[in-house]
């Protein structure tokens, strides 16, 4: 199972979570006038990138926005992005964010599980109802993929509709972490996990540590690490002996050449500093 091989991945390589939420302005001058076109400029970033950090990431996520902003030429950035992910062996996770329902829904499935724009394990927003992530299980129970389904998220407006008290005294996050723990338990791997994992923001840590302590064979997807306030500290506070979570970071890593003199030249090599310097600081953390 793919929550399985993700599970080995962290124990391999650490908590890092590689977003290539890449923008064309992310990218150093001398390096995109190499490149006559948008879709070759971003893909070969990418995989300068994904080059350098195979052996010190668990995963990399790809948020599908950034690509769509830029059309046809972003979309086949996209693909050949997932591509080549794939073909290293890799773990890719779509931040797709879908929360439809019915025949669109299925749409959307056929859409990300397979075809040109396939990945393993793609983001789900649940807050249509639990009909929107039924038309995926199939491909999770035949075709060994995943999902992370939002549940507690790390931006500001997260209080709106997640912490809303229900009328069984539960917050609304309770209520859907309930129901999808209930959805994954058919879908539980050799490593305990659940190939339906969630989507816990690292900046609400109460919040997260009763999540992790009522849904312990729960993966999460953890954001909010860095800039939004997350510490290495709060990340270990999340997970269980040391795994069961994976933490994004992607502006911060693919950006990392900034910080240093002359980084331009050598970006994919300030980026796996940064995800190494970040890895070590979680598992620090976890031991301490």
């Amino acid at each position: 199972m793919i929550i399985d091989k993700l599970y080995e991945s962290v124990k391999k390589n650490g908590h890092v979570c590689l977003g290539l939420d890449t923008d064309l302005s992310y990218i150093p001058k001398n390096f995109l006038d190499k490149y006559e076109n948008i879709e070759d400029a971003i893909f070969n970033f990418n995989k300068k990138i994904i080059d350098e950090t195979l052996d010190v990431v668990s995963c990399y996520k790809v948020q599908i926005a950034y690509y769509e902003a830029y059309g046809l030429a972003g979309l086949m950035a996209y693909k050949n992005t997932l591509k080549y992910i794939k073909s290293q062996d890799a773990i890719s996770i779509a931040d797709i964010k879908r929360g439809d329902i019915a025949k669109t829904a299925e749409m959307y499935a056929k859409a990300h599980f397979e075809g040109d724009f396939e990945s393993d394990i793609i983001t789900l927003n649940p807050y249509m109802g639990m009909d929107s992530i039924e038309p995926y299980l199939p491909y999770m129970k035949e075709k060994e993929k995943g999902a992370f389904v939002l549940l507690i998220t790390s931006n500001r407006g997260a209080e709106d509709i997640e912490y809303i008290e229900t009328a069984s005294g539960k917050r609304v996050y309770d209520e859907v972490g309930e129901k999808i723990y209930s959805i994954g338990e058919s879908l539980r791997g050799n490593s305990g996990y659940s190939s339906i994992g969630a989507v816990v923001g690292c900046t609400h840590v109460d919040e997260g540590i009763k999540i992790r302590n009522n849904f312990k064979n729960m993966f999460f997807l953890i954001p909010g690490y860095g800039a939004q306030g997350g510490t290495a500290k709060n990340i270990s506070l999340y997970l269980r002996e040391g795994n069961g979570g994976v933490v994004n970071s992607s502006r911060g890593i693919l950006l990392a050449y900034k910080k240093k003199e002359g980084g331009e030249g050598k970006f994919e090599v300030c980026a796996r500093e940064e995800a190494i310097n970040m890895r070590d600081s979680i598992l620090e953390a976890i031991h301490n």
